[in-house]
């Protein structure tokens, strides 16, 4: 296995791929898109409902999943700022959007990873692509391309519960108006439904420090080349439709925002958190409180603290003594073999988060802390037991379950994290009343399967593509066994 390994959402196992990149690898300078700053959309993936699959199975692999991620246990051609409408998959599951390959560029739906910091693509460039296509999984033909460069070196991903190999390639990628030479891998095998639509790939958006490849990440090169950016970050905004019945498996996601921020979709000050000094590649802060009903929770302190700001997982990831003293709280809680909690819905837990030397807290709306309602009286938690023991990954993930209840901004210079409360225009976001972006740069990959149901209403996307935002807890079509039953995409 190549390290490190980054945590995705379990619809998204298949091609969460560490790449080996070439060393020679050469950072392009950024390319603009004619045209003035589109919208990035983006959707969300919803959380499975009740008998899907075995919700059991379900839980383990979304937990497995996370520990493997994280190998635990200027010119007037440049643009300022780039913008991508997110879509939301399986009941806030994950959150992708579209980047466009090649030339002539066509789009594949990927999520946005701040956990991980490699993009990888599904390829056809096998002799036998049925089994892939008849699962609706868009696939990139590199020999429909005239700009793919074949960097004719192999790679191989495993992990507990599938594999996949492949090669490096080079190509034009676009993304949120902005175009760059990217170094990228293209994965042709991958074990028995390793896969799943409508989802071809990953983009990461942490440092390059953690990238498998050494490759300089896309938004990266962005940020570190002078006069591109009107401001060296990015921010997400994402919508909430696990607690709403009527949700479609697609939905209206939020929007992703590379160069500036947008004030539309906040209210007040950001808080700005700096970088723990000394922390590995990801998008880490200090947790420094954590209150549940009003009652603090110990907490460790210095690295034990760190917790990784991840768009890519679900939920949220704890060392088993921090969630022992969370659910000690609340009554008629408790732990089951796969290590989540279940807890009366009666019980609305109240938790609140403050991060580094900032004062300012942050609470989890109670839709949020619930992942899944299993009977009439019966609840699952979202949070779910880490351990980064032997590793050198953080102590704490915290993802989508947090992240859906603030603004996010993610500053590469200098390096911080910061959080604002949403505006009243964001939150009206979660009615369910905006359609599903579509890409509007690059033609949309064909695939001969059926797609996934779609939220009212068809939208069209004014960035390079529709972004998807990744979250760890990725119910659907979960990898059983350890058997690795190979099968040409």
């Amino acid at each position: 296995m190549v390290a490190p390994l980054h945590p995705l959402p379990l619809a998204l196992l298949s091609l969460v791929l560490s790449l080996a990149l070439p060393d020679a690898y050469a950072a392009a300078t950024p390319r603009r898109q004619q045209g003035a700053g589109r919208s990035i959309q983006m959707s969300r993936r919803n959380y499975l409902r009740n008998g899907d699959i075995d919700l059991d199975q379900w839980l383990r692999n979304n937990k497995q999943a996370t520990e493997l991620k994280y190998g635990m246990g200027g010119s007037t051609n440049k643009r300022a700022v780039g913008f991508n409408q997110l879509t939301d998959l399986g009941f806030d599951s994950s959150y992708f959007g579209t980047v466009a390959v090649g030339t002539p560029p066509v789009a594949f739906n990927v999520i946005l990873d701040t956990g991980s910091a490699d993009l990888w693509i599904a390829t056809d460039s096998t002799s036998t692509s049925s089994s892939t296509s008849s699962r609706g999984i868009a696939l990139f033909s590199p020999e429909t391309s005239s700009t793919f460069v074949d960097l004719h070196t192999a790679f191989s991903i495993r992990y507990g519960s599938g594999a996949a190999a492949g090669g490096l390639g080079k190509d034009q990628i676009s993304f949120a108006g902005f175009s760059l030479n990217q170094t990228f891998a293209v994965v042709n095998q991958t074990t028995s439904d390793l896969l799943t639509s409508p989802l071809s790939g990953l983009m990461g958006l942490a440092f390059q420090s953690i990238a498998s490849s050494d490759a300089v990440p896309f938004w990266q090169t962005l940020a570190q080349t002078s006069g591109t950016l009107d401001e060296p970050l990015f921010a997400f905004h994402l919508t909430r439709f696990s607690n709403n019945t009527n949700a479609g498996q697609l939905e209206a996601g939020g929007t992703f925002t590379i160069g500036n921020t947008n004030t539309s979709l906040y209210q007040g000050n950001i808080d700005f958190q700096p970088i723990p000094t000394g922390a590995p590649g990801y998008w880490i802060q200090s947790l420094t409180t954590l209150k549940v009903n009003g009652n603090s929770v110990t907490l460790p302190t210095g690295q034990n603290s760190w917790a990784a700001i991840d768009t890519g997982t679900t939920g949220v990831g704890l060392p088993q003594s921090i969630l022992t003293e969370i659910f000690s709280t609340i009554q008629g809680s408790q732990q089951l073999n796969n290590g989540y909690y279940q807890f009366p819905c009666s019980e609305s837990p109240q938790i609140e988060v403050t991060w580094g030397s900032s004062n300012v807290s942050w609470p989890i709306s109670t839709a949020d802390f619930t992942l899944q309602q299993v009977s009439q009286d019966t609840c699952l938690s979202v949070f779910f037991p880490v351990d980064n023991t032997g590793s050198s990954a953080p102590a704490m993930i915290w993802g989508d379950t947090f992240l859906k209840n603030v603004y996010s901004v993610f500053q590469n210079s200098p390096k911080q994290v910061g959080f604002a409360k949403l505006s009243n225009a964001a939150l009206e976001q979660n009615s369910g009343n905006l359609p599903v972006p579509s890409a509007t740069v690059g033609s949309a990959a064909t695939v001969t399967a059926t797609s996934s149901t779609r939220g009212s209403g068809s939208g069209s996307n004014g960035a390079i593509s529709s972004l998807t935002i990744p979250s760890t807890l990725v119910l659907s079509s979960v990898i059983g066994g350890v058997i690795m039953v190979w099968s040409a995409l």
